[in-house]
């Protein structure tokens, strides 16, 4: 019985090597993200990819110079894909799926050239049943997108290390420069690429663990010296979004802490969105590493430096960001793939299954919400309903707080096809070259005429009207009275009614 099962193993793994090695991977990832693409509601940040992107170019400028210059390209692309499919929730969050879809694909590539092909057929397995891969898979913002890049960038430098010519280095260039006007942050990869380039040159891209035709000291040179040319460019290209988004951080990095070094140790269950399919991806990549040697020098490069490298400047500047790091998890399953491919191909797919299983749980959660922590929900959708419903000719809408992450106003205007007029807006977001309207500085003129105000408020409050501050809170307090509460996950909302003296 031993023999035929061993018998029938080895068919099964001959009949699946004639499949390409990225196929499985990338079917799995394509499976796993669509599973519940649309039962989250948008949250916070996607509002803010929503708002961006069915302004005009020219507002879109506008608001790269006030405070979103780093997503500004992003932006953009979406921009361009609304105008096409729409901007339902699916149709916001497809280019994430595709993206992810198109890593896994790639993953198990690379993993074939540098190693074999089960390693790279394994990482692509196990990366598509992460939490993580599912959770930026489905998000309408640019992290899927730098995820796939990052591993094509890291493709093509191979390919041009391996058979050096200007049309490689030329299509690594491009997917570089891709990288950084997509996320910056993922620039930290070329460190990786660095030292890869370096130590080809020194010793050779056997030593720097790049599978190559030997060649002579000339050939070496001209490899580094590529490089160089390649990079250059994009350097030039992506330093005036650097400036720009570096003078813009206080603003759009007002939320973020300086980095502790319990961060380093909590970033595998960020990224992987499952603290414990995080310990059991860094267990198996470890394993991986050990079993190769020289080998796992880019993977271990490009998983380790961008990690440090933002660590390190995050103690400094407030810039540490987990999911800034997701880029560097299909490395992290590319050393984990080595380690899996090294034992029976029913073993290793154990491991993948049960990565899936672990992680079951958090699929599950982040599918009912993206928000953070996924105890505190908001519901957006439930509150615009209980405005639809109630909603008559006239009526207004006031949000409190306005300034806020929540982006309130967005929220509650994504659901509704006609919402209340905003009373209190003296500018709104795409005029402003910002994410927030600015608002009436006199609220009580222009509330005047106004008999019903549907409020809604982040939070549960009792008294709605007590929970408003400033001036604003006082001419609502002075006119209007409260008819009706409704209490929804992260949200208060209430119908106000003038008073009978006013």
């Amino acid at each position: 019985m031993g023999t035929l099962s061993e018998k029938s193993t080895g068919a099964a793994w001959g009949d699946l090597r004639r499949v390409p090695v990225w196929l499985p991977p990338a079917l799995l990832t394509l499976a796993v993200t669509l599973t519940g693409l649309g039962s989250a509601q948008l949250w916070r940040d996607e509002l803010a990819t929503w708002s961006a992107a069915t302004r005009s170019p020219h507002d879109l400028a506008r608001l790269a110079g006030t405070i979103d210059a780093a997503t500004g390209p992003y932006y953009l692309l979406m921009h361009g894909w609304t105008a096409v499919v729409g901007d339902s929730t699916i149709a916001l969050r497809v280019p994430a799926v595709l993206a992810m879809t198109v890593a896994a694909g790639l993953l198990a590539v690379l993993g074939a050239w540098l190693v074999d092909r089960r390693t790279g057929l394994f990482a692509g397995l196990l990366f598509a049943v992460l939490p993580g891969t599912s959770r930026y898979g489905q998000e309408a913002r640019p992290y899927a997108l730098a995820t796939m890049l990052a591993v094509l960038a890291t493709l093509l430098l191979v390919s041009a290390l391996r058979r050096p010519s200007w049309a490689r280095w030329a299509g690594y260039a491009a997917a570089v420069a891709a990288l950084g006007l997509i996320h910056l942050i993922a620039l930290t990869l070329l460190a990786a690429h660095a030292l890869v380039v370096l130590l080809a040159w020194w010793r050779g891209p056997v030593v720097a663990g790049i599978a190559a035709p030997a060649d002579g000291g000339a050939e070496r040179d001209r490899r580094v010296w590529r490089w160089v040319v390649a990079v250059v460019p994009v350097v030039l290209l992506v330093s005036p979004l650097l400036v720009e988004a570096r003078a813009q951080r206080s603003r759009q990095l007002n939320w973020v802490n300086l980095a502790r070094l319990d961060d380093l140790t909590a970033l595998p269950g960020g990224v992987t969105q499952s603290s414990v399919v995080g310990g059991l991806l860094v267990g198996v990549a470890a394993l991986g590493a050990a079993r190769l040697g020289r080998r796992a020098l880019l993977p271990v490069s490009a998983v380790l430096l961008p990690v440090l490298l933002l660590f390190a400047a995050g103690t400094v500047v407030a810039l540490w960001v987990p999911r800034y790091l997701v880029f560097v998890v299909p490395f992290a399953c590319l050393l984990a793939g080595a380690a899996l491919a090294a034992v029976a191909a029913p073993a290793a797919l154990v491991v993948v299954v049960l990565a899936g299983l672990f992680g079951l749980p958090d699929q599950t959660a982040l599918r009912r919400t993206h928000e953070w922590p996924r105890s505190a929900p908001v519901d957006y959708a439930g509150a615009a309903r209980v405005i639809a419903d109630g909603q008559r000719p006239g009526d207004a809408v006031v949000y409190s707080p306005r300034q806020s992450w929540l982006f309130l106003d967005l929220g509650i205007e994504y659901h509704l096809d006609d919402p209340p007029r905003d009373v209190l807006v003296t500018e709104d977001e795409a005029r402003r070259g910002d994410l927030w309207a600015a608002e009436c500085p006199q609220p009580a003129q222009c509330l005047a005429g106004t008999t019903r105000v549907w409020l809604v408020i982040s939070g549960r409050h009792a008294e709605p009207l007590a929970a408003v501050t400033g001036v604003k809170g006082e001419a609502l307090r002075a006119d209007f009275t409260v008819a009706q509460v409704w209490q929804r996950p992260g949200l208060t909302v209430a119908l106000l009614t003038s008073r009978p003296d006013r």
